[in-house]
Protein backbone atom coordinates (compact mmCIF):
# COMPACT_ATOMS: atom_id res chain seq x y z
CA UNK A 1 0.00 0.00 0.00
CA UNK A 2 1.64 3.48 -0.76
CA UNK A 3 2.09 6.06 1.00
CA UNK A 4 -1.63 7.63 -0.01
CA UNK A 5 -3.10 5.36 0.47
CA UNK A 6 -2.05 3.94 3.89
CA UNK A 7 -2.11 7.80 5.81
CA UNK A 8 -4.60 10.31 6.44
CA UNK A 9 -4.17 13.69 7.71
CA UNK A 10 -6.34 15.05 10.37
CA UNK A 11 -6.21 19.03 10.88
CA UNK A 12 -7.64 21.36 13.91
CA UNK A 13 -7.98 24.49 14.15
CA UNK A 14 -10.42 27.70 15.04
CA UNK A 15 -9.61 31.33 13.07
CA UNK A 16 -6.32 30.33 11.74
CA UNK A 17 -6.29 32.66 8.63
CA UNK A 18 -3.28 32.05 6.79
CA UNK A 19 -1.51 29.82 8.90
CA UNK A 20 -4.46 27.26 7.90
CA UNK A 21 -4.13 28.02 4.21
CA UNK A 22 0.01 27.20 4.70
CA UNK A 23 -1.24 24.27 6.79
CA UNK A 24 -3.23 22.48 4.35
CA UNK A 25 -0.69 23.27 1.11
CA UNK A 26 1.57 21.59 2.81
CA UNK A 27 -0.29 18.05 3.01
CA UNK A 28 0.26 17.71 -0.66
CA UNK A 29 1.98 14.52 0.15
CA UNK A 30 -1.62 13.22 1.85
CA UNK A 31 -4.74 12.39 -0.33
CA UNK A 32 -7.61 11.53 2.74
CA UNK A 33 -7.69 14.98 4.58
CA UNK A 34 -10.14 16.25 6.93
CA UNK A 35 -10.32 19.73 8.75
CA UNK A 36 -11.86 20.01 12.07
CA UNK A 37 -13.18 23.60 12.71
CA UNK A 38 -13.88 24.84 16.50
CA UNK A 39 -16.13 27.65 15.89
CA UNK A 40 -14.21 29.69 13.45
CA UNK A 41 -15.59 33.03 12.85
CA UNK A 42 -12.98 34.03 9.94
CA UNK A 43 -12.93 31.84 6.83
CA UNK A 44 -10.60 28.78 7.37
CA UNK A 45 -13.98 26.60 6.60
CA UNK A 46 -14.26 27.85 3.33
CA UNK A 47 -10.53 28.11 3.17
CA UNK A 48 -10.10 24.01 3.82
CA UNK A 49 -13.60 23.47 1.24
CA UNK A 50 -12.30 25.64 -1.52
CA UNK A 51 -8.98 23.38 -1.89
CA UNK A 52 -11.05 20.29 -1.75
CA UNK A 53 -10.64 19.05 2.07
CA UNK A 54 -13.22 17.47 3.85
CA UNK A 55 -14.77 19.95 7.02
CA UNK A 56 -16.14 18.84 10.16
CA UNK A 57 -17.44 21.53 12.06
CA UNK A 58 -17.64 20.80 15.74
CA UNK A 59 -21.01 21.04 18.18
CA UNK A 60 -20.83 24.48 20.00
CA UNK A 61 -23.41 22.72 22.11
CA UNK A 62 -19.91 21.05 23.95
CA UNK A 63 -16.98 22.53 25.14
CA UNK A 64 -14.63 22.83 22.33
CA UNK A 65 -10.86 21.04 23.06
CA UNK A 66 -8.11 19.59 20.78
CA UNK A 67 -8.90 16.30 21.70
CA UNK A 68 -12.70 16.17 20.82
CA UNK A 69 -11.36 17.85 17.45
CA UNK A 70 -8.97 15.48 16.61
CA UNK A 71 -11.11 12.36 17.95
CA UNK A 72 -13.87 13.35 15.41
CA UNK A 73 -11.18 13.87 12.51
CA UNK A 74 -10.04 10.42 12.76
CA UNK A 75 -13.44 9.00 12.99
CA UNK A 76 -14.78 10.88 9.93
CA UNK A 77 -11.45 9.33 8.21
CA UNK A 78 -12.17 5.92 9.25
CA UNK A 79 -15.51 5.76 8.46
CA UNK A 80 -14.87 7.23 5.16
CA UNK A 81 -11.47 5.23 4.29
CA UNK A 82 -11.56 2.38 6.50
CA UNK A 83 -8.47 0.73 5.18
CA UNK A 84 -6.01 3.52 6.64
CA UNK A 85 -3.37 2.63 8.32
CA UNK A 86 -1.84 5.27 9.96
CA UNK A 87 -2.96 9.36 10.76
CA UNK A 88 -0.75 12.23 10.84
CA UNK A 89 -2.41 14.77 13.30
CA UNK A 90 -1.03 18.34 12.92
CA UNK A 91 -2.66 21.28 14.45
CA UNK A 92 -3.62 24.08 12.15
CA UNK A 93 -1.42 26.73 13.15
CA UNK A 94 1.40 24.19 11.97
CA UNK A 95 3.07 23.55 8.39
CA UNK A 96 4.27 20.39 8.02
CA UNK A 97 7.66 20.14 6.51
CA UNK A 98 8.79 18.22 3.18
CA UNK A 99 9.57 14.67 3.59
CA UNK A 100 8.52 14.24 6.92
CA UNK A 101 5.22 12.13 6.12
CA UNK A 102 7.57 9.95 3.79
CA UNK A 103 10.10 9.44 7.04
CA UNK A 104 8.00 9.07 9.31
CA UNK A 105 5.71 6.72 7.30
CA UNK A 106 8.59 4.79 6.87
CA UNK A 107 9.51 4.36 10.07
CA UNK A 108 6.42 2.96 11.66
CA UNK A 109 5.61 0.47 8.84
CA UNK A 110 9.46 -0.91 9.76
CA UNK A 111 9.33 -0.98 13.00
CA UNK A 112 5.50 -3.01 14.49
CA UNK A 113 6.14 -1.91 18.15
CA UNK A 114 5.89 2.10 18.03
CA UNK A 115 2.44 3.35 18.25
CA UNK A 116 3.54 6.63 17.83
CA UNK A 117 6.36 8.79 16.00
CA UNK A 118 7.01 12.90 15.93
CA UNK A 119 10.14 14.81 15.17
CA UNK A 120 11.34 18.54 15.49
CA UNK A 121 8.85 21.03 15.90
CA UNK A 122 10.14 24.61 15.14
CA UNK A 123 8.56 28.31 15.57
CA UNK A 124 8.21 30.05 12.73
CA UNK A 125 9.47 33.07 13.97
CA UNK A 126 11.62 32.34 17.52
CA UNK A 127 13.34 36.05 17.01
CA UNK A 128 10.18 38.03 16.97
CA UNK A 129 9.16 37.48 20.62
CA UNK A 130 11.01 35.58 23.66
CA UNK A 131 7.99 34.12 24.16
CA UNK A 132 8.37 32.77 21.00
CA UNK A 133 12.04 31.64 21.07
CA UNK A 134 10.77 29.89 24.89
CA UNK A 135 8.40 27.72 22.47
CA UNK A 136 11.09 26.83 20.60
CA UNK A 137 13.28 26.01 23.28
CA UNK A 138 10.50 23.74 24.63
CA UNK A 139 10.00 21.56 21.24
CA UNK A 140 13.42 20.78 21.18
CA UNK A 141 12.89 17.22 23.17
CA UNK A 142 15.48 14.23 23.28
CA UNK A 143 15.20 11.94 19.91
CA UNK A 144 14.69 8.16 20.82
CA UNK A 145 12.41 6.91 22.53
CA UNK A 146 10.02 8.88 24.50
CA UNK A 147 7.03 8.98 26.95
CA UNK A 148 4.94 11.28 24.55
CA UNK A 149 4.32 13.24 21.93
CA UNK A 150 2.77 16.57 21.18
CA UNK A 151 -0.09 17.43 19.27
CA UNK A 152 1.65 16.93 15.52
CA UNK A 153 2.75 12.95 15.39
CA UNK A 154 2.05 10.08 12.70
CA UNK A 155 -0.17 7.39 15.12
CA UNK A 156 -0.98 3.91 13.87
CA UNK A 157 -4.77 3.51 14.24
CA UNK A 158 -4.22 0.05 15.51
CA UNK A 159 -3.37 1.39 19.07
CA UNK A 160 -5.18 4.82 18.69
CA UNK A 161 -8.43 2.26 18.54
CA UNK A 162 -7.11 0.13 21.68
CA UNK A 163 -7.45 3.11 23.53
CA UNK A 164 -10.17 5.02 22.31
CA UNK A 165 -8.47 7.44 20.67
CA UNK A 166 -7.87 11.08 22.56
CA UNK A 167 -9.78 11.64 26.35
CA UNK A 168 -12.25 14.40 24.50
CA UNK A 169 -12.78 15.89 28.12
CA UNK A 170 -9.02 17.22 28.48
CA UNK A 171 -8.01 20.84 27.99
CA UNK A 172 -4.65 20.08 27.79
CA UNK A 173 -2.15 17.53 27.73
CA UNK A 174 -4.08 15.12 26.04
CA UNK A 175 -1.29 13.74 23.88
CA UNK A 176 0.76 12.64 26.75
CA UNK A 177 -2.29 11.37 28.62
CA UNK A 178 -3.02 9.11 25.50
CA UNK A 179 0.63 8.28 25.08
CA UNK A 180 0.32 7.14 28.91
CA UNK A 181 -2.31 4.43 28.44
CA UNK A 182 -0.74 3.11 24.76
CA UNK A 183 2.46 2.65 26.35
CA UNK A 184 0.83 0.83 29.33
CA UNK A 185 -0.93 -1.23 26.99
CA UNK A 186 2.87 -2.30 25.52
CA UNK A 187 3.31 0.26 22.81
CA UNK A 188 6.34 2.64 22.10
CA UNK A 189 6.73 6.06 21.30
CA UNK A 190 9.57 7.46 19.07
CA UNK A 191 11.03 10.53 18.47
CA UNK A 192 13.09 10.95 15.14
CA UNK A 193 15.98 13.39 14.60
CA UNK A 194 14.34 14.90 11.58
CA UNK A 195 11.89 18.16 10.57
CA UNK A 196 8.60 17.16 11.47
CA UNK A 197 6.51 21.13 11.78
CA UNK A 198 6.81 24.83 11.50
CA UNK A 199 4.67 26.00 14.27
CA UNK A 200 3.61 29.81 14.51
CA UNK A 201 2.69 30.65 18.61
CA UNK A 202 2.55 34.34 18.00
CA UNK A 203 3.13 35.27 21.93
CA UNK A 204 3.84 38.80 22.28
CA UNK A 205 2.77 39.35 25.55
CA UNK A 206 3.29 37.89 29.38
CA UNK A 207 -0.24 37.32 29.85
CA UNK A 208 -0.28 34.82 27.01
CA UNK A 209 2.95 32.75 28.31
CA UNK A 210 1.30 33.18 31.68
CA UNK A 211 -1.93 31.10 30.25
CA UNK A 212 0.20 29.18 28.32
CA UNK A 213 2.33 28.16 31.82
CA UNK A 214 -1.10 27.81 33.87
CA UNK A 215 -2.44 25.43 31.00
CA UNK A 216 0.50 23.10 31.42
CA UNK A 217 -0.23 23.25 35.11
CA UNK A 218 -3.74 21.98 34.66
CA UNK A 219 -2.68 19.32 32.15
CA UNK A 220 0.22 18.24 34.84
CA UNK A 221 -2.31 17.16 37.84
CA UNK A 222 -5.17 16.35 35.90
CA UNK A 223 -2.70 13.61 33.82
CA UNK A 224 -1.53 12.57 36.98
CA UNK A 225 -5.00 12.32 38.65
CA UNK A 226 -6.03 9.74 35.81
CA UNK A 227 -2.72 8.07 36.35
CA UNK A 228 -1.56 8.32 39.81
CA UNK A 229 -2.26 4.49 40.50
CA UNK A 230 0.35 3.40 37.38
CA UNK A 231 3.51 1.71 37.99
CA UNK A 232 5.25 4.89 36.86
CA UNK A 233 2.70 7.27 38.35
CA UNK A 234 3.41 9.73 35.38
CA UNK A 235 3.74 13.59 35.83
CA UNK A 236 4.22 12.58 39.62
CA UNK A 237 7.64 14.64 39.47
CA UNK A 238 6.09 17.53 37.19
CA UNK A 239 3.53 17.91 40.15
CA UNK A 240 6.07 17.34 42.81
CA UNK A 241 8.13 19.93 41.49
CA UNK A 242 4.91 22.62 40.96
CA UNK A 243 3.87 21.98 44.49
CA UNK A 244 7.30 22.70 45.55
CA UNK A 245 8.84 25.70 43.95
CA UNK A 246 5.22 27.68 43.49
CA UNK A 247 3.42 26.79 47.05
CA UNK A 248 5.86 25.08 49.03
CA UNK A 249 9.10 26.99 49.28
CA UNK A 250 7.08 30.17 49.48
CA UNK A 251 4.84 29.68 52.15
CA UNK A 252 7.30 28.16 54.28
CA UNK A 253 9.44 31.04 53.80
CA UNK A 254 6.41 33.40 54.53
CA UNK A 255 5.23 31.46 57.55
CA UNK A 256 9.04 31.34 59.33
CA UNK A 257 9.38 35.02 59.00
CA UNK A 258 5.99 35.81 60.32
CA UNK A 259 6.56 33.69 63.40
CA UNK A 260 9.99 33.28 63.94
CA UNK A 261 11.60 35.74 62.40
CA UNK A 262 12.08 38.49 59.54
CA UNK A 263 15.39 37.30 58.28
CA UNK A 264 13.87 33.94 57.03
CA UNK A 265 13.00 36.15 54.14
CA UNK A 266 16.30 36.13 53.17
CA UNK A 267 15.91 32.22 51.93
CA UNK A 268 13.75 33.83 48.76
CA UNK A 269 17.51 34.14 47.42
CA UNK A 270 16.53 30.20 46.11
CA UNK A 271 14.88 31.38 43.59
CA UNK A 272 17.95 33.78 41.68
CA UNK A 273 19.86 30.70 42.58
CA UNK A 274 18.01 28.08 41.24
CA UNK A 275 18.00 30.42 38.04
CA UNK A 276 21.46 30.46 38.02
CA UNK A 277 22.33 27.02 38.49
CA UNK A 278 19.96 26.45 35.67
CA UNK A 279 21.47 28.80 33.33
CA UNK A 280 24.61 26.56 34.22
CA UNK A 281 23.19 23.51 33.00
CA UNK A 282 21.44 24.68 30.02
CA UNK A 283 24.08 27.21 28.91
CA UNK A 284 26.23 24.60 26.31
CA UNK A 285 23.46 24.05 24.54
CA UNK A 286 21.14 27.12 24.10
CA UNK A 287 23.95 29.78 24.86
CA UNK A 288 23.98 32.77 27.72
CA UNK A 289 20.93 34.33 26.36
CA UNK A 290 18.55 31.91 25.95
CA UNK A 291 19.43 29.92 28.92
CA UNK A 292 18.73 32.59 30.87
CA UNK A 293 15.44 33.02 29.41
CA UNK A 294 14.54 29.32 29.65
CA UNK A 295 15.65 29.13 33.38
CA UNK A 296 13.66 32.01 34.22
CA UNK A 297 10.71 30.82 32.50
CA UNK A 298 11.37 27.64 34.61
CA UNK A 299 10.95 29.25 37.41
CA UNK A 300 8.70 31.87 37.69
CA UNK A 301 6.75 29.35 35.48
CA UNK A 302 5.88 27.49 38.61
CA UNK A 303 3.59 29.96 40.23
CA UNK A 304 1.16 30.12 36.82
CA UNK A 305 1.38 26.41 36.85
CA UNK A 306 0.48 26.14 40.31
CA UNK A 307 -2.72 27.97 39.41
CA UNK A 308 -3.29 25.85 36.93
CA UNK A 309 -3.12 22.73 39.24
CA UNK A 310 -4.82 25.08 41.84
CA UNK A 311 -8.08 25.54 38.90
CA UNK A 312 -8.01 21.17 38.57
CA UNK A 313 -8.12 20.77 42.18
CA UNK A 314 -11.22 22.94 42.44
CA UNK A 315 -13.14 22.23 39.72
CA UNK A 316 -12.68 18.78 40.76
CA UNK A 317 -14.28 19.46 44.66
CA UNK A 318 -16.62 21.65 42.77
CA UNK A 319 -17.95 18.60 40.82
CA UNK A 320 -17.63 21.86 37.27
CA UNK A 321 -16.51 20.76 33.88
CA UNK A 322 -12.96 22.37 33.09
CA UNK A 323 -13.01 25.14 30.42
CA UNK A 324 -10.50 26.01 27.88
CA UNK A 325 -7.30 28.23 28.88
CA UNK A 326 -6.45 29.83 25.79
CA UNK A 327 -3.44 31.90 25.57
CA UNK A 328 -4.03 33.20 21.67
Amino acid sequence: MSVKQSVGAVVIGRNEGQRLIRCLESLGDIDHIVYVDSGSTDTSVHSASERGIDVVILDTSIPFTAARARNMGANYLLQKYPDLELIQFVDGDCEVVPGWIETSTRFLLENPDYAVVCGRRRERFPESTIYNQLCDIEWDTPTGDALACGGDALVRISPFKLVNGYRDSMIAGEEPEMCCRMRAAGWKIYRLNAEMTKHDAEMTKITQWWKRSKRAGHAYAETFYLHHSGFEKFRYRELLSILAWGGGIPLLILVSSLTVSGYFLIFAAIYPMQILRLCFVYKSKLGPKNAFLYACSNVWGKFAQLAGVISFVLKKMLRKESVLIEYK
